[in-house]
């Protein structure tokens, strides 16, 4: 009732899970079929990070992957990418998945989602969003007046994987579906793949506590602007210039080899997205000290010192 409340769907189906690859993975397969193709970025989360998750659960479907800028998909890019082919030798397009926010850090509004949803529904599309970091953006948004319903189901959204574990709740993932039609049997999959907890209050249990709390949203607002912290202490070191501007709780930066091999030698622990650059993520639980030393340590380690 709660998740209901927040999406201001009275219909929608919920179900929950233990993490956010089998949220994915589950939700694209009451979409589509082996036969079908799922229109993700190319840098999507479903594309590198997944480990072939969403073509094994769906039994076969394709991943149809498509550029876009600094990690977002746009109306033209999608549209182009849709196979122009509709003969049995060629996959059929039947998803549209949008990650919100994306693995580079930036965030769609309602009007950009609202754009792929239509073409979705033009082109006979279900969309499907990777919400593992839906709270970040949700927050971002929020002092706009923006609501999770605009984020969503307002926007053409069908289905939503609602990330918990990257806004500090312990294994729960939660995927609703706005239209409760896509749900049909959606229970048998979460039995068959090993995914109904035995003690499933473990989990509905955190979802009250934060969400009752406002804590879910709060967590969020907290590591965004963690996020803007960081990149603030960071615009005066002059070996580590930020990439673009921080939407979310990711911080992106431009590292030497070196460099970044002398944070790792100091205890920080980050990767390269490559062409995105290195990516500081802040999260629920960053506080304000480690921010200011991270950045302390950027300036210390710098090969010219």
């Amino acid at each position: 009732m709660l998740l209901r409340a927040l999406f201001e769907r009275p219909e929608a189906q919920v179900f929950f899970v233990f993490n956010g690859t089998a949220a994915n993975a589950l939700a694209l397969a009451a979409l589509c079929r082996g036969y079908h193709g799922i229109l993700c970025h190319e840098s999507s989360h479903l594309q590198s990070d997944e480990c072939g998750a969403p073509e094994f659960f769906t039994q076969g479907a394709k991943l149809m992957l498509v550029p876009g800028d600094a990690g977002k998909l746009d109306p033209a890019g999608v549209a182009a990418a849709i196979p122009p082919r509709t003969d049995v030798h060629c996959p059929r397009a039947r998803v549209l998945s949008i990650s919100q926010s994306t693995e580079w850090g930036t965030v769609y509004g309602p009007q950009e989602i609202g754009a792929l949803g239509a073409l979705a529904r033009g082109r006979g599309l279900a969309v499907h969003m990777d919400g593992a970091r839906f709270a970040n953006a949700l927050a971002a948004h929020a002092v706009h007046g923006v609501t999770a319903a605009d984020l969503s189901w307002r926007a053409g959204v069908d289905v939503l994987s609602l990330g918990g574990t990257k806004n500090g709740l312990n294994t729960t993932e939660a995927v609703v579906f706005f239209d409760p039609a896509l749900a049909s049997e959606f229970e048998y999959r979460v039995k068959q793949c090993g995914q109904l907890a035995s003690k499933m209050r473990l989990q509905t249990s955190q979802w009250v506590g934060v969400l009752e709390s406002g804590a879910w949203l709060a967590s969020a607002a907290h590591a965004n602007a963690m996020a803007r912290r960081l990149a603030a202490a960071l615009a005066g070191v002059a070996a580590v210039p930020l990439r673009r501007p921080v939407e979310a709780n990711a911080v992106f930066v431009d590292l030497t080899p070196e460099h970044a091999q002398a944070m790792a030698q100091a205890g920080w622990h980050f990767h390269r997205m490559g062409e995105a650059g290195y990516r500081l993520m802040c999260s629920w639980s960053t506080s304000e000290p480690e921010v200011d030393q991270l950045a302390r340590d950027f300036a210390r380690t710098c090969p010219e010192r």
